[in-house]
Order: structure tokens, then sequence, then C-alpha cells
């Protein structure tokens, strides 16, 4: 009884299991897969091309893009295989030896084996003919990978292809839109998704969907809707009454929120723009505000800063190679590198010329002039006249969205650096044997030197300190902007304002003017150009010095010279 048992049940199951495969062999049968879809499509006739790549519209699948878009630019091909059938394939980007390629099977992106030595099927350029493509099939081509993008991995790319859809204005993109739109889970992606149906509502028979879609893209604050808008009031016949009222309302409020982007933009590239000056003068402001050398060579020690993070970067690059994750540790790396090679050319420097010109201003600024034209000359000789190139690492590119407002990171850490440079330097015056040398020296020179305190080291290590600080500006510098000979004269005028304009000496002084010039420079530029805001910079900065001669923050000192 138990025997015929376990046979009743054994028998039941497969019965069971043969329904099952029965029920699933039809649907698999009536409905193809994708990559079978796109297969069928590359070696079907040149007639039934376009109707089998537009039945992919829609359709997703990792295979799809890749293959079309290689279609599109003529880098597929169709190669014989050894059982006699033809094939689509790709060939892969690095040819081999003598120039041969891997054919690339478009169906799972590996090598095609042939089947007698089970190697990779490899072919030349020329051995090959690229599928051809007609107007039609291009425009199918076209509008697939339009939609193909919607469903991308990378959620850029996703954006980027329904802001398309969008400004396509095609209605029948709806349904996939609005089906992702339930979906899709990235913020910025479903934020795109909803603009773009509200884009193409505006063309909608309904009224009310019109309505809903301006009031939409209003709360959007779309750019895009809102030269719409102007095209829709401008044309004739007008809108009806409503919808341009809801226009011009919409126009008003997406202005308005721009207005205000663009003025919290300028704040912040100001104050960016302000943290570089702040480098740039917080060694000028050591070096001429309590030693009392006019360097004109600061920039120069700049510059050096600068090309040593080139340096710097280059050694990266033979050592781990461009954007591997060891790369994007060259800029931590070229900062102490960039201080020691400037402190050091500032050594030399004071050693060599400085130490003789003390309270000869007129000397001391004739020559260190020469020396930074002599320094410019030699950066041509060694790096050549034109700018050198260096990559910012992977955690310094890109930027921050807050309210539409962007934030660069590589601005936001020059900010933040700049804070902890000040902080550095606020400690090395303050906190330490050097700081309460150097404030005894520029407050009494002959006094400090009657107590024992060695002037000349002093004047040494704070020349170097001061030179240092300039490698450092150098350093954030080469992140922002060009590197190359002239650099340091693009700069070193307004370094000079800043130590000036602040109090010459005080550090606090050099913080608030070099955030305040920089901060007003870029919110009068949109306003009245990039020159004319300039010139009024400098002629603000004129009078205020007629008003206090001693800047922000005047120094007082001791010294009876």
């Amino acid at each position: 009884m138990l025997r015929l048992l376990v046979r009743f049940s054994f028998s039941l199951a497969l019965l069971l299991a043969a329904a099952l495969v029965l029920r699933a062999a039809p649907e698999s049968a009536a409905q193809p897969t994708a990559r079978a879809q796109l297969i069928a499509a590359l070696i079907a006739a040149p007639v039934q091309q376009v109707a089998a790549i537009r039945a992919l519209v829609g359709v997703e699948d990792a295979a799809i893009t890749p293959a079309l878009t290689a279609w599109r630019a003529g880098e597929l091909y169709l190669v014989t295989l050894a059982d006699g059938k033809r094939a689509p394939a790709m060939l892969a980007p690095d040819p081999g030896v003598e120039g041969q390629r891997i054919a690339l099977s478009v169906d799972t992106g590996a090598p095609l084996l042939d089947y007698a030595t089970g190697k990779p099927l490899v072919f030349a350029l020329n051995q090959l003919k690229p599928l051809d493509t007609t107007a039609p099939l291009r425009r199918a081509i076209r509008d697939v990978l339009e939609v193909a993008g919607v469903s991308d991995p990378n959620p850029a790319t996703r954006r980027e292809s329904i802001e398309r859809l969008g400004q396509s204005r095609k209605a029948e993109h709806l349904p996939l839109l609005k089906a992702r739109l339930v979906i899709e889970k990235v913020f910025a992606v479903r934020s795109a998704l909803a603009d773009a149906i509200a884009f193409i509502q505006l063309a909608d028979v309904d009224p009310k969907i019109r309505l809903a879609a301006i009031g939409s893209l209003a709360e959007a604050h779309s750019l895009a809707a809102a030269a719409r808008f102007k095209e829709q009031l401008a044309a004739k016949p007008a809108p009806p009454a409503d919808e341009s009222a809801a226009m011009v309302s919409a126009l008003k409020k997406i202005e308005g929120h721009w207005q205000v982007v663009n003025f919290f933009g300028n704040l912040f590239r100001g104050l960016s723009a302000g943290s570089v000056l702040l480098l740039i003068a917080l060694g000028l402001a050591i070096t001429f505000g309590l030693m009392g050398v006019i360097n004109m060579a600061h920039g120069e020690l700049m510059v050096v800063g600068a090309y040593a993070t080139f340096v710097v970067q280059k050694g990266f690059v033979s050592a781990f190679g461009l954007g591997s994750t060891g790369f994007n540790f060259y800029f931590i790396a070229a900062l102490p590198v960039a201080f020691v090679s400037a402190a050091g050319v500032g050594l030399l420097l004071e050693r060599s010329i400085i130490q003789f010109l003390y309270k000869r201003p007129l000397e001391s600024l004739l020559a260190t002039w020469g020396v930074s034209l002599a320094l410019q000359q030699t950066f041509r000789l060694v790096f050549g006249p034109a700018n050198v190139q260096i990559n910012a690492p992977s955690w310094l590119q890109g930027s921050a969205a807050i309210s539409d407002v962007l934030f660069a990171y590589n601005r936001l850490f020059v900010f933040g650096f700049a804070g902890l440079v000040v902080f550095g330097v606020w400690l090395v015056l303050n906190r330490t044997p050097l700081g309460l040398l150097v404030r005894a020296v520029m407050q009494n020179r002959q006094m400090a030197s009657c107590i024992g305190v060695k002037t000349t080291h002093v004047n040494m290590l704070t020349f170097g300190f001061g030179s240092g600080l300039a490698g450092l500006a150098g350093a954030c510098l080469s992140q922002l902007g060009n590197v190359g000979p002239s650099m340091g004269q693009l700069h070193i005028i307004d370094a000079f304002m800043v130590v000036v304009s602040g109090g010459v000496g005080n550090i606090l002084g050099s913080v608030a003017a070099s955030l305040g010039i920089g901060t007003v420079d870029q919110l009068l530029q949109p306003v009245l150009g990039a020159v004319m805001g300039k010139i009024l910079v400098l002629f603000a900065i004129i009078l205020f010095l007629q008003w206090r001669p001693g800047g922000l923050f005047p120094t007082r000192n001791r010294s009876l010279d």
C-alpha cells in the first residue's frame, strides 16, 4: 500500500510539472525576449528593419542602447560563424595583434568564440562591412534611444533622456513617463519626470490639464517652461485669457525664484573668490605687513606651489594611472610639497637678496620685481610657455545643489581650507615661540636684538613661512583656474590691495578685506560687467584709504623709527 502511494505521488508530481511546462511554453514562444527582438531586427531584411526597430520603443534591456548606438555610428557588423549563420557583432575598442579586434556578441557583450578552437573570433576593420542605415532607420534608432535612456541605470543619463523627451512635446511619450514616475526613486529624476510630463501636457486638448501643467511648471521654476510661456504669449492668436494670466503669473514666480538663486550663487562665488584672495594675501600679510618687505615676487612664489602640484600630479599618474583610486590622493600629497617648495625658494630669496634690503623699500621693490621676471622666464624654460593641465581629483569635481543654488566642491574646499590656514597662522603667531619672536621683532627690532633675539633667523623663518603660504595658495588656485608662467602677475596687485585695505600686518583685517572685496566684486559684475565692476571696486578702495589710511584694523607698534 505504501509503495502504491509513493508511485501515485511521484506520477502526480510529474503530471503537474509537465502541465506547467506546457502552459509556459506557448507564452515564451508568443513573447520573445527583448534581446531576441533586437537580434531579429538587426538581421531582418531592409524593408522590415524600421518596423522591427520601432517595436523596441519602450523595451527595457541593457543590450539595446550599445547595439543601436554602434549601429548609428557605423560600428555594427554581421559576422559569419562556423555553422554558416550570420550574427550581429561589435568590435572591441582596443586592437590586438596586427590591428585585429575581438568580435563581441550583441546579446551578451562577451567575445564570440570559434567553435573549432574555442578562441575568440578576431577581425580587421577592412575585413568587415558595417551595417547600412537609411534616414528612416536612423530616425527609428533615435526614437528608441531617446526612450531607452529613461530606464538607464545611471540617474544622470535618465534625467538627460527625460528632459529631452519633455522638450520633444510628443504625446506618445506620456504613458512611458507616467509609468516611470511610479517606480522612480531618485528625487532629481522624479522632478525631471514631473516637469517633462507637464511640459508635454501644455499641448493637451483639455484646458484644465493645460492650466494644471502651467501651475506645475511654475512650482518647479522651470527655465525651459519660462521660455515656452514667452513664446506662447507672443504668438498669434494669443492663448485663452485664463491661460495667459496663469502664464504671466508663472513667469513672475519663475523669474523671481531665479533672481534669488543668482544672488546667492554670486554671493557664494564671491566668498570663494575672497577665500582665494585670502590665501594669496596671507603670506604677503606676513612678509609685507609684519616684516615691511615689498616683495613683488610673491606671485611667483605662488606659481612655485602651483607647478609643484603639477609635478606631484605627474608622479601620481605615472605610479597609479589617471582616474585611479590612488590618483585621487595626489592633491593631499601636493599641499605639503607646495608649501615646502615655495618656502625653500623664499628662504633662498631672503638669504641671497632680501636680507640686505630691510628698511629699503624702494630697492626691495625693484629687486624683487627683477626676481619675479627671472622666475617667470625660468617657468617658461622648464614647463613651457603654455598653461599646464592639472586635473582635479574626483572628490573635488561636481557640485551640490540646494534650492537650485550650486555649490562647487572645489570652491567649498578652498573656502574651508582658507579657514583652516587662517586658524593655523593665528596659532603660529600667538601660540608658538616663533610667533612670539615675530611679534617682538615687528614691534621693536632693536630692543628684541638687545635681549638676545636672533633677528636674522627670525627674519629668515618668517619670510620662509610667508612664502610657504603663497605656495599653498598656488596649489589651491590650480584647482580653480589655469596654471601658467604669468599666473602670479594676475594676482599680486589684488593681494597688496587686500593687505593694505585690511590693515598692514593684521591677519583679521586681511580676512575681512579679502572676503569683502571678493564678494562685492562678484555681486557687481553681473550688473556692471567684469571691467566696470573691477574699476568700481578699486575706486571704492581708494576712497576708503583716503578716509582710513591705516586700513580696517591699523597695526600699532612701539617702534620709534
